[in-house]
């Protein structure tokens, strides 16, 4: 670790032993330099920024008072401090009035006493420098400020247009974007329901960005397994004392939000007390704050988002018929990556722009051969999931193009279900019992050669076959290998 630059102190006398002792006793804590006189003191001040200057009275020519009235005009940073073994009167008051001395120090000193001065001096100095930054900092004007404070939310407004949501051009969620695009501007609540990893957080952020209250703020808040009392605490605000742990008043997401837009997650876990004492909040655009007894209003748009069917809920008596209504004056469900695969190459592509930033590694895109298993691949963790393979894919890359070989076994088998095991597996199957052994080989053969980057000599020794026979099956199974790359444009 490189240790911070030491304080510069100057010394001037024109007694040579007088400098000698100065600086043997301030060069273990600052940097001395030296001077004989005046104007061997102007040429160092020319070339050389310093904390604190020390100064003798005394001087044949020009006195310290004199030099350090010329020093205070022309750098006035410097503590200045002078040396004098004179206790004249009239020196005093014309070093404080006209060179601005720091401190008059008499002769003798003693080390201590004079190290203990000069830290003083040079910390003033540096605290002095410190507060002419903040003031120059603080001079921008307020328009300054604000152009600066719209130019950022202009850039946050432009990232969550619904046609910056990545998709290709018969996407599945064409319909669901224009549907949300006409809705955003009006202050109607949400719900967008839809399994874990679908996006329904980007989707929040894109209706609020789109609407009315874009230039207020947007705040999240997970209700998924909070105890009542702290998402309370987070959503209304606590005072001071209210329960243990409480040490400082906080305000709640509800007054953080006053104005915009509050996102409230997972909003199915919530227990049926809280969903009372949400419900108020909602019917009486109010929040009170736990141990206050003042209600405080708030005006916020509210959307939610689960993953659970919450009208079955209802049904079911878990989750309050009113709140539901409160909640849903418009309900997005987002459907499974599964069935909107024709997005896949957009939204790899996508990902993998953004781990390249992140990550500083660029490549240039996918080939086709990998594109196509992430297209075969079921995808239960959603957008998520593929999200995380992509940046997997690129740490692992050591190519120009991210292949197949790079993809988790589970996608590069591909399978048409993850869960059920094996007799699912061949419940996807068609045809006889041949056709059906012939599927299965098949793919085997493909995800080997895949995971053994088409090196038929590697994959005929893991499959116990000789070059020739695996040839033959290649070419019974019209397998070969795609080495086209493919790098999707973004949707217009």
């Amino acid at each position: 670790m490189q240790n911070p630059k030491r304080p510069t102190v100057l010394c001037v006398d024109d007694e040579v032993r007088s400098l000698e002792t100065l600086e043997r006793t301030l060069d273990e804590e600052f940097d001395v330099l030296t001077a004989s006189g005046a104007e061997d003191a102007l040429k160092i001040l020319e070339e050389n920024r310093v904390e604190a200057i020390l100064c003798d009275q005394r001087m044949p020519g020009v006195t310290g008072v004199e030099f350090l009235t010329e020093v205070r005009r022309r750098w006035p940073e410097p503590a200045r401090l002078i040396l004098s073994g004179y206790t004249d009167s009239e020196d005093i008051i014309r070093g404080l009035n006209d060179a601005g001395i720091y401190q008059y120090i008499t002769k003798p000193w003693h080390p201590d006493n004079l190290l203990m001065v000069v830290r003083n001096a040079c910390k003033l100095c540096q605290l002095q420098n410190e507060n002419e930054l903040l003031t120059m900092e603080m001079r921008l004007t307020s328009e300054q400020v604000e152009r600066n404070i719209n130019h950022k939310k202009a850039l946050l407004k432009s990232g969550f247009k619904m046609d910056e949501i990545r998709r290709s051009a018969n996407s599945p969620l064409n319909q669901l974007c224009e549907q949300a695009a006409r809705f955003s501007p009006f202050d109607v609540s949400v719900l967008i329901t839809g399994p874990s990893g679908t996006g329904k957080e980007l989707f929040a952020r894109a209706l609020h960005y789109n609407s009315l209250r874009a230039d207020k703020p947007f705040v999240v808040e997970n209700c998924g397994a909070m105890p009542d009392e702290l998402l309370a605490s987070e959503l209304f605000g606590h005072k001071k004392g209210s329960f243990t742990g409480a040490i400082s008043d906080h305000m709640g997401m509800f007054e953080q939000a006053d104005g915009g837009t509050i996102f409230l997650d997972e909003i199915g876990e919530i227990t049926p007390a809280f969903q009372v004492k949400l419900l108020r909040v909602l019917q009486e655009r109010e929040v009170r704050p736990l141990g206050d007894f003042q209600r405080r209003k708030v005006d916020v748009r509210v959307i939610a988002s689960t993953n659970r069917d919450l009208e079955e809920e209802v049904r079911a008596g878990r989750f309050r018929q009113d709140l539901y209504f409160r909640l849903a004056e418009v309900t997005l469900t987002l459907p499974e990556l599964a069935q909107r695969k024709v997005d896949i190459p957009m939204l790899a592509q996508g990902f993998l722009d953004k781990a390249m930033a992140e990550f500083d590694k660029p490549v240039k895109g996918f080939t086709g051969e990998a594109l196509a298993c992430m297209q075969s691949y079921c995808w239960p963790g959603n957008v998520r999931e593929l999200q995380n393979e992509v940046r997997r894919m690129l740490v692992l890359s050591d190519g120009d193009y991210l292949g197949a070989d790079l993809l988790s076994p589970r996608v590069l088998r591909a399978a048409p279900q993850e869960e059920g095991g094996e007799l699912e597996l061949l419940a996807g199957l068609d045809g006889s019992l041949k056709d059906r052994i012939e599927t299965l080989e098949k793919r085997i053969l493909r995800e080997t050669l895949i995971r053994n980057r088409w090196n038929k000599s590697q994959a005929s020794r893991e499959l116990g076959l000789s070059r020739v026979g695996l040839r033959a099956k290649l070419e019974r199974y019209q397998l070969e290998r795609t080495t086209v790359a493919q790098s999707p444009e973004k949707h217009q």
